[in-house]
């Protein structure tokens, strides 16, 4: 962390303890979905986003599908997130793109209004087109994750492809090129690493990736049973927080109290 951002946290925290020193309340103004580069988030009526998670740029949240607190998918590389029907992001999880293409044109987006480009100068989108490939395998940078699959907290999912009915433990790592094929399951703290191919119907562990067994029916009925229940658990969660948000609630609340409040 530079100086410059030590100075600004320290001042923002020094700010906000002297608020609260004065008997002031600072409600937050966090966004769980952010436009980038014109790029809307797209969620269905019963997407639940929890309202500390962080949803940024070209990502569509299918039906039923959950992104769970702390969670960031951010496709702000110019390259699209999937997340499918009745799959889930937990607690903490990261989804995003790789940020840098091999073939990428350099472009300054102050000259060109038509184009963009990341601080490298490279990934660059051009008329919402994407010029050059980032993947060995000629596939654009792209991050899928199918139907009634589970990524486990702490996860992190770079430009991949994760297929339906598949159950991602906590803390693992899904690198760039990477393919985890339907009716898997990643035990907690694997490493996939980049362009690795995971086949249908195992189970796979370890740092890096090694196979432990073939999956059962049970097992594969299990990864869909859990799917349904963070799903169910979703919709619990999504009746306690209104589509304009419920940050107002909080402030009547802090009103009533007699409180002054600020949002921080």
């Amino acid at each position: 962390m530079s100086l410059k951002e030590v100075v600004a946290r320290g001042m923002r925290e020094a700010g906000a303890a002297l608020k609260h020193a004065n008997g002031m309340e600072v409600f937050t103004r966090h966004r769980p979905k952010m436009t980038f580069l014109n790029n809307v988030p797209f969620q269905t009526n019963d997407t639940f986003i929890a309202p500390t998670a962080s949803v940024i740029g070209n990502v569509t949240n299918w039906d039923e599908s959950s992104v769970w607190y702390n969670a960031v998918v951010r496709a702000d590389s110019g390259f699209p997130i999937t997340i499918g029907f009745c799959s889930n992001v937990q607690e903490g999880a990261v989804v995003t793109t790789i940020s840098c293409a091999k073939s990428a044109e350099n472009s300054d987006p102050l000259k060109n209004a038509a184009s963009h480009s990341n601080a490298s100068g490279e990934g660059v989108v051009t008329g919402g087109g994407e010029v050059g490939r980032v993947l060995e395998t000629g596939f654009p940078p792209v991050t899928h994750v199918g139907h009634y699959t589970s990524i486990g907290a702490g996860s992190v999912l770079v430009s991949c492809r994760v297929d339906d009915f598949v159950d991602v433990g906590d803390k693992c790592t899904i690198l760039e090129g990477a393919w985890v094929e339907s009716h898997v399951i990643l035990e907690p703290g694997s490493v996939v690493p980049p362009y690795t191919r995971i086949p249908s119907g195992g189970r796979w562990g370890g740092n890096p990736i090694k196979f432990l067994g073939e999956l059962g029916d049970g097992a594969k009925a299990g990864i869909q049973k859990k799917a349904e229940g963070r799903g169910i658990m979703a919709k619990e969660h999504a009746v306690e927080f209104l589509p304009v948000g419920s940050t107002y609630l909080h402030l009547e609340d802090l009103e009533r109290k007699g409180k002054t409040a600020i949002q921080g």
